[in-house]
């Protein structure tokens, strides 16, 4: 057992103590490692309460494949939820613990799965985490702990447990890929006392928020999907949300600016509004996220006085940054809440309803779409003549006055599927990239037994031409032969007129031209054997040969036999 004294004031960093103060800590580990070592296929277990299965005090360790069971309540509550002394495994004290694979679980109140306190670090990838009780995160730190997590699979049943958790004293949280899934009631998918990015994970609540932060602590989202189901509400708060941004007053987060962060993310609402800010100054930064409400009676931002504060001094401050997004949905505010929205290549849908300050500053090139008469208290425009404000029917006052605005049919988004269009060359997962038309789609779904039936039909016509060019070189041999027995003085030439009128109507076709459609050697054959015939004068009144006597009749019958190449084709 190790003892550990607090910080002034009872808590780490001198944050003030709502309470009693603690003015020591006991440490206990079913196992502690404090010096360096590399372990595999091990397993770690506690059943106590206020004990860890693995306590990691100093040294560098590496952890492979290891299984970490740990059951035991701790009813004390603060020591376990500031300091981790009831968690699966704490890592504290200057060590760090490199984990790779394996699962940890846990099944008891306030029995935190993986826990970097104080200067602790730790380094987790590819391990699943299971926590079923109540105040029971998945990975958390406290008191400036830091932990960098890749690939876990993360899943919460009990009340108070989030999955990505934080407490007095914060720290820093880095999360890649892996999906993490809370069930209970207060138990978002985030709760940040702390400054914690996540990227490219999936992130479900299914009764709490999706993020809480509070006070001036920070979420960063970046290509995350998540949706959230708030469907019960936990201790004081009065409305269903997605995102809450808060001071609580309870001493756990150092009072100031909440940041909330989101970029190329899909964040769903199923019921409630996507933000509320409460008792705080918050700034919300939006890139080309995708906004799903499937609440129609959901707003998009709600800033007012809740159950935290001083009554009339604790409405809510925002500005909201918008690049490159759709916003869908009214802006709420109450008579001591102030919103200052600065939209820059953005649209708005919706209505500005309250009466609380609402600034809006638009670039020339965004577009606000009104659904409902609607006031606020500046207009600062891009367009001096607001013709990117649309009426749609209803009328936009500053500060209790009229102003023109476009009477024009209201335009649809410009922006596809409120995802960011600049983005050439990324690879962001919700990344909308320029079309560009694909040329080997053809080729790489033509069937190769395509290729082989052209080829073979290009053997066919050049089989097929061949041949054609063969006959016909066998026809015009023919009446050579023929002619050849002649006297040449009785072969009429080109210049000697044929009289017609002499020669009978078989003369058209010559016998000579009765050569056999397909290519006889035999041919050949009497071309070198037949006898030589003594010169004979051609009666007069016998039918001279026919003027170039190698165009047949047949010529065309046989081009009929075989149509050109391209017919083929």
């Amino acid at each position: 057992m190790e003892q550990r004294t607090t910080g002034p004031s009872g808590a780490p960093g001198g944050a003030p103590t709502m309470g009693n103060p603690i003015t020591s800590i006991n440490y206990s580990g079913a196992t502690t490692f404090s010096e360096d070592g590399e372990y595999s296929g091990t397993s770690y277990e506690s059943t106590t309460g206020a004990q860890n299965a693995l306590l990691v005090s100093g040294g560098v360790i590496d952890l492979v494949n290891a299984t970490v069971v740990k059951s035991g309540d701790d009813n004390g509550g603060d020591e376990s939820d500031f300091y981790g002394t009831n968690a699966a495994i704490l890592v504290y004290n200057g060590a760090t613990l490199n984990m790779n694979g394996g699962t940890v679980q846990t099944n008891g109140g306030h029995a935190n799965a993986v826990f970097a306190y104080g200067t602790g670090v730790v380094n987790i990838s590819g391990t699943t985490i299971e926590t079923s009780s109540n105040n029971s995160g998945g990975i958390m730190v406290a008191g400036g702990g830091t932990i960098s997590a890749d690939a876990l699979t993360v899943e919460t049943s009990g009340n108070s447990a989030a999955a990505i958790r934080s407490d007095r004293g914060g720290g820093e949280i880095s999360v890649t890929g892996g999906t993490y899934i809370t069930h209970g009631v207060g138990s978002p998918a985030i709760y940040s006392t702390a400054d914690i990015k996540v990227t490219e994970s999936t992130l479900s609540s299914t009764t709490s928020e999706g993020v809480v932060i509070e006070g001036m602590n920070s979420v960063s989202l970046d290509s995350v999907n998540m949706t959230v189901t708030n469907n019960q509400n936990n201790g004081h708060s009065e409305t269903f949300k997605s995102i809450f941004i808060y001071q609580s007053m309870s001493g756990d987060a150092t009072e100031g600016m909440g940041t909330f962060t989101a970029e190329d993310s899909i964040i769903t609402t199923n019921s409630g509004d996507h933000f509320f800010v409460t008792n705080t100054t918050a700034e919300i930064n939006l890139i080309g996220n995708k906004f799903v409400q499937n609440d129609k009676n959901g707003a998009f931002l709600r800033a007012q006085a809740g159950y935290w504060g001083n009554a009339g001094a604790n409405g809510g401050v925002v500005n909201l940054n918008a690049e490159d997004q759709n916003i869908i949905g009214d802006i709420v505010t109450d008579n001591i809440s102030t919103v200052t929205l600065d939209l820059k290549h953005s649209y708005l849908k919706g209505a500005f309803t309250g009466n609380g300050t609402v600034n809006l500053n638009l670039s020339e090139d965004s577009i606000v779409v009104l659904t409902e008469d609607s006031n606020i208290t500046s207009l600062s425009n891009g367009d001096a003549n607001n013709l990117n404000i649309y009426a749609n029917g209803y009328k936009l006052y500053v500060s209790g006055e009229e102003v023109s605005i476009n009477q024009s049919e209201a335009p649809v988004s410009f922006l596809a599927d409120s995802q960011k269009t600049n983005c050439i060359g990324s690879t962001g997962t919700n990344c909308i990239q320029p079309v560009v038309e694909d040329t080997t789609a053809a080729q790489s779904t033509f069937p190769v037994w395509g290729y082989f039936a052209i080829g073979g039909g290009i053997i066919i016509v050049v089989a097929l031409i061949i041949l054609a060019i063969v006959k016909m070189k066998h026809k015009k041999g023919g009446p050579t032969l023929t002619q050849s027995a002649q006297p040449a003085s009785s072969a009429p030439t080109p210049e000697s007129p044929v009289d017609l009128s002499t020669t009978p109507a078989t003369s058209e076709v010559p016998e000579v031209s009765e050569t056999p459609s397909t290519p006889d050697n035999s041919d050949t054959t009497n071309e070198t054997t037949m006898p030589e015939q003594p010169e004979q004068s051609m009666p007069e009144s016998s039918n001279p040969a026919p003027e170039n006597p190698e165009v047949k009749t047949e010529d065309t019958d046989k081009k009929d036999d075989f149509p050109p190449a391209e017919g083929i084709i």
